[in-house]
């Protein structure tokens, strides 16, 4: 657009909210601007426990109606985006003393049966005595139920939608701070500035869209002037990555006895993650860091199940984020709710503004038709919603089709291993050969970084998925860092800042 032109709609925060209301806005014809002050999914959408899950315990807090919508969304978010979103089964172990079995039937038969489950398979009940996952537990768990969700990778589900929000209009700015935000009758005036260079831009919208997550309430008091506001509670959740302590492909759902739950996931081929921790955080969102007590409890609320312990010596990495929970008054950091809140004022001849408070990543299309539905009532509608059956970007491919992808990529470049064709489909889907082009061997692939990263696959996230620093490459876009030393990791760092320059933005507009 021109420097005299209005857009329609201007959405502060690149993380998957933010993500998905700029791609839902923009396939419906609106003008969207999007600014992230960091990196796309840099904040609380990379640091989740990656599920796309409908929240068993939920229901102990009577969010009814957040749980069915939620499983309602995992088929649909399912067959958007196959590559990064795939079912796994999870192996919920009775423990004797905690919630009586009957209550985990009850709680287990309603996850089946409310949320319109057609593809997933149903629970059943497991003797812990004969099945392979009672392998790697304590013998004193006999009975278990496993039941259905699924895996995604959170932090490339963000760059999904707003690579497709690009595709399709909009202006998605990533290391771009909004500094200030004024009304102007029925226009915002607003002030962005490039971190890198330093350089301000103005930039005018009909609509002002607050998906700043943990920021949120900042965004209101620094950006908007509006002083002693207090509408999200900060949680702490932090995870610990330790070597494989399980071969099965099924992850486990643990209770403890403070009433908490954690997980215990397969990742990344070669690793466990184990999480999440649930307590207030205060203090900038963009500083937190995993606590000893937070270590001690996950290792041993872990190995109050496993037969061998999990030791601090096993921990390869963990992560720490802060989940912008809408603070509903509840006493406990696990009890407040996980749904979402979204807030308009404003309209009328006044530039109007929406806030969204809360949410989680499985609802995020959900909450996306929700803030177009406001968005509609405030500027007009257009359009009518459409995300539901639109794949992501090289998501377009059956639900039962990866390995027949990976076949294809193989035989289409046979000097791919099987696994590095595999995590490639993985995160790119059926965009791997735009990256790989017309290479016919490794040395086509440019320079080796270490593991199985190459130039190749770096320079395709350079120009089309914003990618500026190895940090972005190697801990949102791919986790080999789990895989890279440090001396190789500085070498991509440097690749990196001579191929993006520091006053370029790294991606089609």
């Amino acid at each position: 657009m021109d420097g005299g032109a209005i857009y329609d709609i201007l959405i502060i925060g690149g993380g998957i909210n933010g993500c998905g209301v700029a791609r839902d806005a923009a396939g419906r014809g609106y003008s969207v601007f999007l600014a992230e002050m960091k990196d796309l999914a840099s904040g609380t959408s990379s640091w989740s426990t990656k599920l796309i899950h409908g929240g068993l315990r939920y229901l102990e807090h009577y969010e009814f109606r957040l749980v069915r919508e939620a499983l309602m969304e995992r088929e649909v978010l399912w067959r958007m985006a196959p590559s990064i979103i795939w079912p796994m089964r999870f192996v919920l172990p009775h423990h004797e003393g905690l919630r009586p079995a009957w209550l985990l039937r009850l709680g287990l038969f309603l996850y089946d049966h409310i949320g319109g489950r057609k593809l997933l398979p149903a629970t059943r009940t497991l003797d812990m005595r004969s099945d392979p996952a009672g392998k790697p537990l304590k013998p004193l768990f006999s009975r278990a139920f496993e039941y259905s969700d699924c895996w995604v990778n959170d932090a490339r589900l963000v760059v999904l939608n707003a690579r497709d929000a690009a595709d399709r209009g909009a202006v998605i700015r990533t290391r771009t701070r909004v500094t200030s935000a004024r009304r102007d009758g029925a226009v915002w005036t607003v002030t962005v500035e490039d971190s890198r260079s330093r350089r301000t831009e103005t930039v005018r919208a009909k609509l002002l869209v607050n998906a700043a997550g943990p920021w949120v309430d900042e965004v209101l008091g620094a950006t908007l002037g509006k002083n002693d506001v207090h509408n999200v509670r900060l949680v702490q959740g932090s995870h610990i990555v330790v070597k494989r302590k399980f071969d099965d492909p099924r992850a486990y759902f643990f209770q403890n006895r403070d009433g908490r739950i954690i997980f215990a996931i397969p990742y990344e081929e070669d690793y466990t993650l184990i999480g999440t921790t649930d307590r207030d955080y205060e203090g900038e969102p963009g500083a937190v860091a995993i606590t000893d007590v937070e270590i001690d409890y996950l290792c041993e609320a872990a190995s109050e199940y496993f037969a061998e312990p999990v030791r601090r010596s096993d921990i390869v990495w963990t992560y720490s984020g802060v989940r912008p929970l809408f603070d509903d008054g509840a006493s406990k950091a696990q009890e407040a709710t996980r749904d979402y809140v979204l807030t308009a004022e404003g309209g009328g001849g006044q530039a109007p503004l929406v806030n969204v408070f809360g949410g989680k990543i499985t609802t995020y299309r959900r909450l996306a038709e929700a803030m177009l539905e406001k968005i509609g009532g405030l500027i007009g509608r257009r359009g009518a919603p459409w995300t539901g059956d639109a794949s992501l970007p090289g998501g377009d491919f059956p639900v039962n089709g990866f390995d027949r992808e990976v076949g294809k990529l193989s035989a289409a470049y046979p000097f791919l291993d099987t696994g590095h064709a595999r995590r490639l489909v993985r995160l790119y889907g059926t965009k791997v050969p735009a990256m790989l082009g017309a290479a016919r061997s490794t040395a086509d692939l440019g320079q080796h970084f270490g593991a199985d990263l190459w130039e190749a696959e770096v320079r395709y996230l350079i120009e089309h998925e914003w990618a500026l620093s190895a940090e972005d490459v190697l801990w949102r876009r791919t986790k080999r860092g789990l895989r890279l030393t440090a001396v190789e990791a500085a070498a991509l760092d440097d690749f990196m800042r001579g191929a993006t320059g520091r006053s370029e933005t790294a991606a089609a507009e």
